[in-house]
């Protein structure tokens, strides 16, 4: 393309007036896409971070876009500090065409409805005995204690159960990881000296698997030891270590989750009855997971270069995803503020809409293989919560968007726990 030619393509895409807003996305957290959005009329924007060029873009029309097949990739499409505590190099997440489908299919493998019907029994086994001892506390904080009953159930469900000493520990280690990766500075160090440590332990896991030193039945961890992939090789110790992890952490920051159903159901005590009903817990779970912040936006590098909205994307190009604001658009959702169960009695969520976990097909795209955890670990946990006495004592529930990923300053919590 030549460059008068380049310089009217850039020119016609709506442009913040900053010159870098690094600031702004710092300061703004979720709502830096959505608010500039808002602000200019438009779905896409062209900005600066950290001094490079960035799209950024909102709405169903451009998630089909970013999720359409292969077109893009998420190598070197966040900051390093970041990539290695949420994508890690190696990962199936930074993977493209055959050989991700192949490494794709192995978790999809890992999360049919029989597995997940496992891992939603050892997870109320866990959860069961933990609010036996919430009772005998003056107070828990609900988040730490997830964590701790979530660390538990996932590291037995894929065959490496842990010593009741162990847990909390490891618990740790996955919540310094989950609570580092929207940040600078001394969180993130701390996620990155948590890492390691896991790190450590899941390659020392992996060795005594394909050693025959540890006997281990089928699940997750066996299948990410013996997996080969499309090119019939055994994945490095590191890759096997790191993609066991990407089993382990995704599950244990739906900790937050919980909290947030907590929350839901301490503004709306009125949807605790209906919860004992397997299809009001599903829809609740739905809202959850659109109505809260989790993921804020995902990264990308275009690959194939494509026409969106009358503006054209090159080959290599940096596109940043909003998936916040995408589950609040009100062309997609009546009334996106409020919180409403109920707004998916009649009608599935669409692939492009429902974006908390990407968007498109699992199976043939990059939409997260671990969505179906989250959402029986919602309806299970909520039901169980929903069963649980409990008061709330006067705290700070408040959301601040810019601590990426978001979290009540509290942790969420209560007291007179009565298990129900």
């Amino acid at each position: 393309m030549s460059a008068p030619l380049a310089t009217a393509r850039r020119a016609s895409l709506p442009r913040t007036g900053a010159l870098d807003s690094s600031l702004a996305l710092l300061r703004e957290g979720y709502a830096f896409i959505p608010n500039r959005c808002r602000a200019l009329g438009s779905d896409l924007f062209a900005t600066r971070l950290m001094l490079s060029p960035v799209t950024c873009m909102t709405g169903a029309e451009a998630a089909a876009r970013f999720y359409d097949g292969h077109r893009f990739t998420r190598r070197h499409a966040l900051p390093a500090m970041s990539f290695a505590l949420i994508q890690d190099q190696g990962s199936v997440m930074v993977m493209d065409g055959a050989a991700h489908l192949c490494r794709k299919a192995m978790f999809l493998g890992l999360v049919g409805a029989e597995a997940l019907e496992r891992l939603a029994a050892i997870t109320l086994r866990h959860w069961r005995a933990a609010a036996d001892g919430w009772a005998r506390a003056e107070a828990v904080v609900l988040l730490d204690e997830a964590h701790r009953v979530l660390t538990a159930a996932v590291c037995e469900w894929v065959g490496l159960p842990l010593e009741p000493a162990e847990v909390a520990a490891r618990a740790a280690e996955f919540a310094a990881m989950i609570d580092g990766t929207g940040a600078i500075g001394p969180r993130n160090w701390r996620g990155h000296l948590y890492r390691a440590r896991t790190e450590r332990w899941a390659r020392a896991m992996i060795r005594e698997i394909r050693a025959g030193r540890r006997a281990v039945p089928e699940g997750a961890a066996r299948a990410i030891a013996e997996h080969r992939d499309r090119d019939g090789e055994p994945l490095g110790e590191a890759v096997a270590a790191v993609e066991l992890i990407n089993v382990l952490r995704p599950t244990v920051a739906n900790a937050r989750y919980v909290v947030f159903a907590a929350m839901a159901l301490h503004q709306a005590p009125a949807l605790r009855p209906t919860l004992q009903e397997a299809a009001a817990r599903r829809r609740f779970a739905l809202e959850v997971r659109r109505f809260y912040p989790f993921i804020p936006f995902i990264g990308g590098r275009v690959q194939e270069p494509f026409r969106l909205q009358g503006h054209d994307f090159r080959t290599g190009d940096w596109v940043l995803m909003d998936l916040y604001g995408t589950n609040r658009d009100p062309r997609l959702w009546p009334e996106p503020e409020r919180f409403d169960p109920e707004r998916f009695r009649d009608a599935q969520p669409g692939a492009f809409a429902l974006v908390s976990h990407g968007g498109g097909s699992a199976a043939e795209g990059h939409r997260c293989p671990g969505e179906g955890i989250s959402q029986i670990l919602l309806e299970v946990l909520s039901g169980e919560l929903a069963c649980l006495a409990y008061r709330v004592p006067e705290q700070n529930l408040s959301l601040d968007l810019a601590h990426i990923p978001a979290r009540p300053e509290s942790g969420f919590v209560i007291r007179d726990v009565v298990p129900g």
